[in-house]
Formats: structure tokens, sequence, C-alpha cells
């Protein structure tokens, strides 16, 4: 959503990354989910973009879940804990 703002709004990956002070590999990273959206980051771009931190950090979290949901080890685990609280 990150990459469609900046699209949209004709600001390049460089540009943002110097504006709110990080380097331009970092953001590269967040836009290509290889780095979370942090608290900090996502009111960095409030700052920038004036886009709600709260809406960054909402779909940072939805992420996680997702990518935490396609993981059958963890999956697996989540299913071994839900059938033993079943019998507490």
């Amino acid at each position: 959503m990150i990459k469609d703002e900046l699209e949209y709004r004709g600001i390049t990956q460089k540009a943002l990354a110097a504006e709110i002070g990080i380097p331009a590999s970092v953001l590269n990273e967040i836009l290509n989910g290889k780095r979370a959206v942090t608290t900090e980051y996502a009111l960095l771009l409030e700052a920038a973009l004036g886009i709600e931190a709260d809406l960054w950090l909402r779909l940072q979290t939805e992420y996680n879940k997702q990518i935490a949901r396609s993981n059958p080890s963890f999956l697996e685990r989540l299913s071994k804990i839900r059938h033993a609280a079943a019998f507490m």
C-alpha cells in the first residue's frame, strides 16, 4: 500500500527515505515485506504522508497474522494448545 501511495503522489522511495530520515535500503525492505513497519516507522510515514500511523500498524499486524497462519509447524502448535486447553 505504501508503494501505491508513493506512485500516486509521484514520490520516489529515495525521496521519502530522505524526508523521514531513514536509509533508502531500510525503506525498500519495508516496502518489500522484509522489514516490519514498527511504531516509529508508522509515525514517520504518518508525518510524511498524512496517513494515520494506526493504519500502517493494523496492516502490519494483519500481514504478521497471515504469515503465522501459513506456517504449518505453528499451526500444529496452535492445534496442540487448543486440544490441551479443551480438556482443562
